[in-house]
């Protein structure tokens, strides 16, 4: 648990120090994006590595059919996440769709897991979320942009859908299944 702790720190305090202490990161200069960059990285190693080791400690029960509800915020997400690379029609539809994303796939994760590690790591990102989101939206006014062709949207569609495919192999190659049955 101690290095899904300490994960969880570098990736939150990498992701907010710009939000936090936006004199203190232009004095790092370009060559701080090196540094916040490694610091995200060395923060999701440990987090994988102490989510994977991690004890099961039960915290709650989840019913079964959570992970039908799980499986179509899953799409969702990857959808939303989608939207901020999208030049069509969808562009600038929501500020934040890769934060949205995030907000949606933990609280999706927290609907199916019910241990500690699972609560610390998916709640830790569905905070760290709402609080760049917050942080984000009092620096300033958004500049929405304009919307581009249809026919985008449509190729979104079919990301989104082999994304989700992609997705939930992995899982399964993890060796755990989103479609239990």
């Amino acid at each position: 648990m101690p290095f899904l702790v300490l994960g969880l720190l570098l990736w939150v305090g990498a992701h907010i120090f710009k939000r936090v202490a936006p004199v203190r990161r232009a004095e790092l200069g370009t060559s701080g994006r090196g540094l916040i960059a490694a610091l995200i990285a060395a923060g999701l190693v440990l987090i994988i590595l102490g989510y994977r080791a991690a004890a099961f400690v039960p915290v709650w029960n989840p019913p079964a059919f959570m992970v039908h509800i799980n499986n179509l915020m899953m799409l969702i997400a990857v959808f939303v996440y989608g939207m901020s690379a999208t030049t069509g029609r969808l562009r600038g539809k929501m500020r934040h769709p890769q934060l949205t994303a995030v907000k949606i796939w933990a609280a999706a994760h927290l609907l199916v897991n019910g241990d500690l590690a699972s609560i610390m790591l998916f709640g830790t990102m569905l905070a760290w979320a709402v609080a760049e989101v917050i942080l984000i939206n009092r620096a300033g006014p958004w500049e929405r942009p304009e919307p581009g062709p249809a026919k985008k949207d449509i190729l979104l569609v079919v990301i989104t859908l082999v994304m989700f495919g992609v997705i939930t192999a992995i899982h399964t190659w993890l060796g755990v299944s989103p479609f239990p049955g």
